[in-house]
C-alpha cells in the first residue's frame, strides 16, 4: 500500500487575521510540507507582517517553520494598508505575546528562488499582495517551469472589488506584480472574492472554533470577531468572508469548491479600474485560459475542515 507524498507548499503572507487562519489550516495539515512563511507588505507594513507571521507559528507550537521577510513595498506603486480592516497590528482582536523567533536570515525572494531551484513539485500559496512572486519571477525565470502551481487569493469577477469598486486589495495593491504572476505560464487556481465572499463567519461557526476550549480556538474567535465587523457593517450580513484559508482548504479538499479555467487579465494602467481582474468566465474572448478560477463553495464543508484541523495544534 502506498501513501500520497505530502504536497509541499510555500506561504507567502501579510498577517492579517484570514492569513494567520490560513497558515494554521496548513500547519495542522499532514498532507501539507509547509517549507517556509515569506511575508510581504499589504494589510500592514512588511515589519508587522513579518513580526505576525512568526507570531501564528508560535501560536501553533511550530517553531521549526522558517520567516523570511520579503518586500517592503510594490513595484511601483505607493503602499496601500488596510489596517481599518485589520486593526493597526494587522492581528488585531486577542492580547498574544509578542513572538520570540527571530526571523531567517536573508530575503523572501532569495529563498524562493533558491527553494524552487533544487526542490521539486513546490505550490506557492500567495495570501497577499503577489510582489515576491514577481520580484523571483523576474529574477529566476528558470522557477516559472519548476513551481508545481501557484493558488492564490485575489481578485474578483462579478463582485467586483472591495478597496475599489473594480479591483480587489491584494491585486490592487500591487497590479504590476500581478499581471507578471498572471502572464507567467505557470498554472494558477485564483480564490477570488467570487468564492470567498459565500466563506461567511456565521455565530455558529465561531462558537463552534471557540468550543474547541483551547487557547488556540479562543484565539482564532477573537480574530474572526474582529475581523468581521467592518464586513458586516460593509455588505450588511451576518459574518465577514474569511478569504485566505480557500486557498489552503483547495489543496486539501478541492471537491469543495467549484470553478472553471478562464483568461485572467490585470489592468494596470486605468485610474478607474487599476487592479481589476479582467475574468473571461463565458470565453468571449477566445483567449487561452492562464488559470482555474473559483466560483463555488460548500461553505459548512469548509468551516468543518478548518474546526477540525484546528482543534489538532491543541
Amino acid at each position: 500500500m502506498t501513501t500520497n507524498p505530502r504536497k509541499k507548499i510555500i506561504i507567502d503572507t501579510d498577517p492579517g487575521q484570514d492569513d494567520a487562519v490560513a497558515i494554521l489550516l496548513a500547519l495542522a495539515s499532514p498532507e501539507l510540507e509547509v517549507l517556509g512563511l515569506t511575508t510581504v507588505a499589504g494589510n500592514v507594513p512588511l515589519a508587522l507582517t513579518s513580526r505576525n507571521a512568526l507570531m501564528v507559528c508560535e501560536l501553533a507550537g511550530r517553531r521549526d517553520i522558517p520567516v523570511y521577510a520579503g518586500a517592503d513595498r510594490p513595484l511601483l506603486k505607493p503602499l496601500v494598508t488596510a489596517e481599518f480592516v485589520h486593526g493597526k497590528t494587522g492581528l488585531d482582536g486577542p492580547t498574544l505575546p509578542e513572538p520570540t523567533l527571530a526571523l531567517a536570515d536573508g530575503h523572501a525572494v532569495d529563498f524562493l528562488i533558491d527553494t524552487l531551484m533544487h526542490e521539486d513539485r513546490v505550490t506557492l500559496c500567495p495570501l497577499g499582495p503577489l510582489t515576491n512572486i514577481a520580484l523571483a519571477l523576474a529574477r529566476e525565470p528558470r522557477i516559472a517551469a519548476r513551481i508545481e502551481r501557484i493558488v492564490l487569493m485575489g481578485g474578483g469577477g462579478f463582485e467586483g472589488g472591495n478597496i475599489t469598486p473594480a479591483a480587489e486589495f491584494n491585486i490592487y495593491v500591487d497590479p504590476q506584480a500581478a499581471d507578471l504572476v498572471f502572464r507567467s505560464g505557470v498554472p494558477i487556481t485564483m480564490a477570488p472574492l467570487d468564492v470567498t465572499h459565500q466563506a461567511l463567519t456565521t455565530r455558529a461557526r465561531v462558537a463552534a472554533i471557540r468550543a474547541l476550549g483551547t487557547p488556540l480556538g479562543e484565539a482564532v474567535a477573537l480574530w474572526l470577531e474582529f475581523f468581521e465587523r467592518f464586513d458586516e457593517q460593509k455588505y450588511g450580513q451576518e459574518g465577514g468572508p474569511l478569504h485566505d484559508p480557500c486557498v489552503i482548504a483547495w489543496l486539501l479538499r478541492p471537491e469543495l469548491f467549484t470553478g472553471r479555467d478562464c483568461h485572467v487579465a490585470i489592468e494596470t494602467a486605468s485610474p478607474l479600474t487599476q487592479g481589476m481582474t479582467v475574468i473571461d468566465w463565458w470565453g468571449v474572448t477566445g483567449k487561452p485560459a492562464n488559470a482555474h478560477v473559483l466560483g463555488g463553495l460548500d461553505a459548512d464543508g469548509f468551516y468543518a475542515l478548518i474546526t477540525e484541523r484546528l482543534a489538532r495544534l491543541g
